[in-house]
């Protein structure tokens, strides 16, 4: 059985992947902050953050995806630990060492819910407490996704994506797959064909969740596509691999398929990683609303 870097470690807390299933860029603030319409859920797929009480602090790494983030002398992690300490008037010294799975810059949330799984997992190895207010605010200072990674459930986001609405939301049987191409967020955003359009149509959505996400969309897809073509690849191969609906998350390139049941979407990766072994496939399910953090 191979060896679990995070065994040692008092406190393990997972950071979800966030998956935004659809996405309405609905306006754009004086600021240059885009207004967002968004139906986000998470995955049972993560990274996971190890937390250890420690002389000095420390941060380590490991995971497939831990190179990318070595050479970066500072990180969304060391920032949530640095700022959360602040908040209380201190705490002591800790190690955190984070396991990283998910693909960095990809449109998954990874590096917000790395900040997140940290807040809450310090919050709890500290034994302190943050009034509600307190903690989403100095979530949203560490990034406009963080507030939604702290709840990890589904969930409908808007204004920058702190305005957050709880969702009853089903479990999901899903594929996750990434080109390993990166897309810049602020070049996805300048190239939208327009930053007005409609809100997603969302209120009295029907009991056949697919059916209804299907009829949704993500407007950061098409110009995301224009500088990434593997995204259309991408895409369809998942359907191709019986994927029911099929969109990109976020600004990309992480696209996802739904499946109708766990083994089909563990035969798609599967079948997938062998057509295309250099791509990055994870057959997971979505967290529901039971299963977030609290």
């Amino acid at each position: 059985m191979p060896h679990d870097p995070l065994s040692r470690f008092t406190l393990i807390e997972p950071a979800p992947a966030k998956v935004n299933l659809a996405l309405a860029v609905t306006g754009r603030r004086a600021d240059g902050y885009h207004l967002l319409d968004s139906l986000v859920t998470f995955t049972a797929f993560g990274d996971r953050i190890g937390l250890l009480p420690a002389e000095e602090d420390r941060f380590t790494l490991s995971g497939p995806f831990a190179g990318t983030l070595a050479a970066e002398g500072d990180n969304l992690v060391t920032r949530a630990r640095d700022r959360l300490r602040n908040a209380l008037g201190g705490a002591p010294a800790v190690h955190i060492h984070l396991e990283k799975n998910l693909p960095v810059a990809s449109g998954i949330g990874g590096g917000s819910a790395d900040a997140a799984a940290t807040l809450r997992g310090l919050l709890k190895l500290w034994k302190v407490g943050l009034p509600h207010d307190a903690l989403d605010a100095l979530a949203l200072g560490l990034g406009a996704d963080v507030p939604m990674c702290l709840a990890s459930r589904p969930l409908i986001a808007r204004g920058i994506g702190e305005a957050i609405t709880p969702l009853a939301l089903p479990p999901l049987a899903m594929v996750l797959a990434n080109p390993l191409v990166g897309v810049s967020t602020p070049a996805v955003f300048k190239a939208l064909a327009s930053p007005d359009n409609p809100p997603l149509a969302l209120e009295g959505a029907s009991a056949d969740w697919p059916a209804t996400i299907a009829s949704l969309r993500n407007d950061l897809e098409p110009p995301a596509r224009r500088f990434c073509p593997q995204i259309a690849e991408i895409s369809g191969s998942l359907a191709a691999a019986g994927a029911g609906v099929v969109r990109m998350s976020g600004s990309g390139a992480t696209c996802f398929g739904l499946y109708p049941s766990q083994e089909a979407a563990e035969a798609a990766a599967a079948a997938l990683l062998q057509r295309h072994p250099r791509w990055f496939f994870a057959a997971t399910t979505t967290l529901g609303a039971s299963d977030g953090a609290h």
